[in-house]
């Protein structure tokens, strides 16, 4: 009876140490320090009287996308009262640079004057802010907490190299059809590749001829 007693007093202490501790996020194994994806929305009016550009407006258009530097990651739009001719128009010039017509369209401030097409470029960019973060200096703690810098370094890097930070957010649905090349093709540079980071007098390795059956001398 009296081991039952010391058991039930010992529950009861750890749940209410356990309710005391408030809950503080960086209790775990998941890094407090993460990517936060913000988006910047940058407008462009196109005139397009009768539902097609005007004459020049594609020329100024593609200048405008070349200022932004439009590239992958970035996601057009667009907006007003447009004809299909003036969604292709559009669509031909951004798919110069890789880059496809969405649907919809952001809300953006003002209205869309009649006889033109509003269109907006989407950019995400990916920070992890306050880092590095030393506000707590690396001593030993009882509470099972991490550091403050932790995951600074690891999540900083991963938000600099992602081509898509929209992929930080959520997946990519894959395609009913497998190409089985396109899978082995980072494989093959990886290996195949010329060596970038050599140092001075040492040789670079050749790149292999995927059409002969030659082997590397």
């Amino acid at each position: 009876m009296r081991s039952k007693l010391i058991l039930i007093a010992l529950a009861s202490a750890l749940a209410g140490c356990n309710t005391a501790v408030p809950d503080k996020p960086d209790r775990g194994l998941a890094a407090v320090n993460v990517p936060v994806l913000s988006t910047t929305d940058y407008v462009f009016d196109v005139a397009a009287p009768g539902g097609s550009l005007a004459p020049g407006e594609a020329e100024r258009f593609d200048g405008w996308l070349r200022s932004l530097g439009l590239g992958y990651g970035d996601a057009v739009y667009v907006d007003g009262g447009y004809s299909d001719t003036a969604r292709n128009q559009i669509a031909n010039v951004s798919g110069q640079y890789g880059v496809m017509v969405q649907q919809g369209a952001p809300v953006t401030a003002g209205n869309v004057q009649p006889g033109s097409v509003r269109v907006v470029v989407s950019r995400r960019t990916a920070v992890v802010p306050n880092c590095p973060n030393w506000s707590i200096i690396s001593q030993p703690n009882y509470e099972n907490r991490s550091m403050s810098n932790s995951g600074c370094a690891v999540n900083t890097n991963l938000a600099a190299m992602v081509a898509n930070p929209v992929d930080l957010v959520h997946g990519r649905e894959g395609d009913s059809a497998v190409d089985v090349s396109a899978g082995a093709k980072a494989i093959y540079m990886y290996r195949n590749w010329p060596l970038t980071g050599v140092q001075e007098g040492q040789a670079r390795r050749p790149l292999k001829d995927v059409n002969t059956k030659k082997k590397e001398q």
